[in-house]
This record gives C-alpha cells, structure tokens and sequence, in this order.
C-alpha cells in the first residue's frame, strides 16, 4: 500500500472536479450510480462507517477505509471530510491500485 501516492491521486482527482465529499454529496453519488470508489476515513463514526459500508455493499460500490478526515479533507482543498467520492472510473482504479483495493464490486 503506498499511501502518499494514493492520497496524490485523491488530490489530481479532486483538481479534476472528479471527487465529491461529505456525507450527503456521497451517498447521493452512490445512488445515482456516479461514485466508482468511495473513501471512508478510519476517524468516521461507527454509524457513518455502517452506513456507507452497507450503501456501497447494496449498490455494489467499491469502498475503502483509509486515512484521517483532516488529511482527507486537506488534500482535496477542504476542511475535515469523513467521506469522499471518486466520480471517475479511471482515477478511482489508479486510487484503488495505491490502496491495494479490489474494484471487483464494480458492475
């Protein structure tokens, strides 16, 4: 897992316009099928980690629990973000290959 390079192309993404943060703006992405990756922050509260680990299982989204809502939140050019979205399939698997993530739930 090379975690500085994950969180580099979390920061390309984002520059892209390709990530969406927060709870709401994610699990709008889920459902309307935009998310390819969603990223949960080890700091998230059990019920936000439940929540998004059951919304991304049911429609079928990939998902990793990674990093610190600050560092998230700062490498996207925002404040503390439990939860981020990766809007494009192709930086989210560049994503995924960083974090050593599966993108098998892809549909």
């Amino acid at each position: 897992m090379d975690e500085n390079k994950a969180l580099a192309m979390i920061s390309i993404a984002a520059k892209a316009g390709k990530v969406v943060s927060g709870g709401f703006l994610c699990e709008k992405a889920i459902q309307e099928g935009n998310a390819c990756l969603i990223i949960i922050a080890e700091n998230a509260a059990k019920n936000t980690r439940k929540k998004f680990t059951d919304k991304c299982t049911y429609y079928k989204v990939p998902y990793v629990i990674f990093g610190d809502s600050n560092v998230l939140g700062n490498r996207i050019g925002k404040e503390s973000r439990m939860t981020l979205a990766v809007t494009d399939m192709g930086l989210a698997k560049q994503v995924a290959n960083k974090l050593d993530v599966s993108m098998s739930m892809e549909v």
